[in-house]
C-alpha cells in the first residue's frame, strides 16, 4: 500500500510541509480553514481533513507563540535567547 499524499484541503494540492510555515502563513491558512468549516456543505471526509490540517495548523502557530514568548523573556532577563537552547 503506497502512502497516502497529503492534500492540502483548500486547493486539494499537496500540503506543504507545516514546519516550514511563517506565523502569518499558517494563522492565514488556519483563518481558511475554520471559515470553510464553517461554511458546511463539505462531506465527512474533507470535513475531517480540514480539521486534521486546522490542528496542525494551530499547533504551529503555538510553537511560534511560544517562540516569541520565550525570546521576550530572555530579553527583559538580559539572557542571549540563543543561549538557553
Amino acid at each position: 500500500m503506497e502512502p497516502r499524499v497529503r492534500l492540502n484541503p483548500m486547493t486539494d494540492t499537496p500540503a506543504s510541509d507545516i514546519a516550514t510555515l511563517s506565523y502569518e502563513q499558517a494563522r492565514d491558512e488556519l483563518v481558511a480553514v475554520v471559515s470553510r468549516l464553517e461554511q458546511g456543505g463539505s462531506t465527512l471526509e474533507e470535513s475531517l481533513r480540514l480539521w486534521e490540517r486546522g490542528e496542525e495548523l494551530a499547533s504551529r502557530c503555538e510553537e511560534w507563540l511560544l517562540g516569541a514568548r520565550k525570546r521576550l523573556e530572555a530579553a527583559r532577563a538580559g539572557a542571549d535567547p540563543e543561549e538557553e537552547s
